[in-house]
């Protein structure tokens, strides 16, 4: 539980403000089907993170040894200096067009704009901690489809009203809390 938990936490509050949530909040603006805006990011996402924990599960199985622990430690610790720095879409990404239906649009978009994002590198991380592929996936994908719901709705009424500022800032020290709970573990600390 602690696994789901942490990684639904982590992901919905890294993914305010990210540049994922920015696309949800373009893609609903322009293709105006939210439903299959929602179901194109929670496939997305699904396959993304799963691949994702996957990843780190496997590295974190390769090496079992301090020095690795200490790695995933000190990557929580730099993902919380990361997400004090605000994304902004590309041009290029807001200047797409629609092949096929919104949720294939929104699926394909969703899955490449996510590849080596914050919440990605985040899920392959909490997967090498943890090394529970499942749990993690379903956790991340659950803090990804917190966030981006209101975004999808909501759109740019939401961002208004939220402190992006104050958000990256709770997203920051929950990493930071993250990464040195781990070391503590390493130093031998409960």
């Amino acid at each position: 539980m602690e696994a789901f938990a942490a990684s639904t936490l982590v992901v919905a509050l890294a993914e305010i403000g990210d540049k994922t949530m920015l696309l949800a909040i373009v893609l609903a603006a322009r293709l105006r089907a939210p439903w299959q805006i929602l179901s194109g990011i929670l496939v997305a996402t699904l396959a993304n993170h799963a691949l994702a924990a996957l990843v780190g599960r496997e590295v974190a199985g390769l090496v079992e040894a301090d020095w690795f622990r200490l790695v995933v430690a000190l990557g929580f610790i730099a993902m919380a200096g990361w997400i004090l720095i605000p994304d902004k879409l590309g041009e290029d990404e807001e200047g797409f067009t629609r092949r096929g239906s919104a949720f294939l649009t929104t699926l394909v978009a969703f899955f490449i704009v996510e590849m080596g994002d914050k919440t990605q590198v985040a899920t392959v991380a909490l997967g090498a901690q943890y090394e529970a592929v499942l749990v993690v996936a379903a956790g991340t994908t659950l803090g990804m489809m917190i966030a981006n719901a209101p975004a999808v709705f909501l759109g740019e009424a939401l961002v208004r009203r939220i402190s992006l500022r104050a958000t990256r800032i709770a997203a920051a020290l929950l990493f930071l809390v993250l990464g040195l709970w781990q070391l503590a573990r390493i130093a031998g600390w409960p």
